[in-house]
């Protein structure tokens, strides 16, 4: 085998692996934008704005796992999934993670 080939193997892996974090990135996002703003960018409801640290920082001192916690199951006014029971958790955590990097 000649390194050119190996090369391009190596090459073309690091692509698609770089590929996969980004769609895994933009995954939180898009969950975000088609479940999560209707609510989190006007605050209906008293949900936390979007990247308002201020709003955020009680909620983000309960830790993570208790925000995961009620995105799934629901919390006030907010219903479990954002109201999209095909939501995976994964998609969830996904879209909190993406709020969360708002607020850092």
């Amino acid at each position: 085998m000649t390194a050119a080939p190996r090369t391009l193997r190596i090459a073309a892996a690091l692509l698609l692996t770089a590929g996969v974090t980004s769609a895994w990135a933009a995954d939180g996002q898009a969950v975000y934008n088609n479940n999560c703003a209707m609510c989190h960018i006007p605050g209906l409801a008293n949900a936390p704005k979007f990247g308002d640290k201020a709003a955020w920082a009680p909620r983000v001192e309960t830790g993570r796992a208790a925000l995961l916690a009620s995105a799934i199951k629901g919390k006030g006014a907010m219903p479990p999934k954002a109201g999209n029971p095909k939501l995976t958790d994964d998609e969830v955590a996904a879209a909190l993670d993406h709020m969360l990097a708002a607020v850092k």
